[in-house]
């Protein structure tokens, strides 16, 4: 007879091997949330603290290349980190035709026929092209509710287009990853790499 742990594993690969992800169920009809995605009952031993003041830390980024502001902009960085662990930043320089254009190329990827979704299900994480649902799934005591799409454009090499999926290579105005990517790829030489090497150097 299977011990709970090695039919909560069963349950995990079963749907880890659908290559759907969360979506997948969701696209099935499901009427009831599976197991593996429903915290246990201790931890909801007590109801959490609802602060309705708290507002995500915006920092302003702007004339990055004046030293009084650098100094401000890292402390700025340094109290958000400390008391948040995130922020959001703002004046940045990433166009926002670039931003609009990854939301809508990971909603048009994740409203693909779930066959072509399964091609880029993996947890390779050497993958240029990552779908996958829950990072921590075997070892994370409650698998996530989410799916999410990953396309490492930043590194020190190009993305091979071959690895992008087929309606990526359409032309811009209907593609899916590809205005995601292509839009990044874009401007990352003029705006997106220098924000991402500043804020790495703010937190060195």
């Amino acid at each position: 007879m299977a011990t709970e742990k090695e039919a909560r594993m069963r349950m995990l690969k079963e749907f880890d091997e659908t290559n759907a992800g969360v979506k997948g169920l969701v696209d099935l009809g499901l009427q009831k949330i599976p197991e593996i995605f429903v915290s246990p009952l201790d931890e909801f031993g007590r109801e959490p603290e609802l602060r309705q003041s708290v507002q995500v830390p915006v920092i302003d980024i702007g004339d990055m290349g004046n030293p009084e502001r650098r100094n401000w902009i890292v402390e700025q960085v340094r109290m958000a980190s400390e008391a948040f662990g995130f922020f959001q930043v703002v004046n940045h320089g990433i166009p926002r035709a670039v931003l609009d254009g990854m939301i809508g190329g990971v909603h048009g990827f994740m409203d693909l026929d779930v066959q072509e979704k399964r091609k880029y299900y993996t947890r390779d994480v050497r993958r240029a092209v990552r779908y996958t649902s829950s990072y921590d799934l075997y070892t994370a005591r409650t698998a996530s509710w989410r799916d999410t799409l990953s396309v490492l454009c930043l590194g020190p090499d190009p993305i091979d287009p071959d690895e992008l999926p087929g309606c990526s290579r359409c032309e811009v105005e209907n593609d899916i990853v590809g205005s995601l990517t292509n839009s990044v790829m874009l401007e990352k030489k003029n705006s997106i790499l220098p924000v991402r090497h500043y804020i790495y150097r703010l937190v060195e």
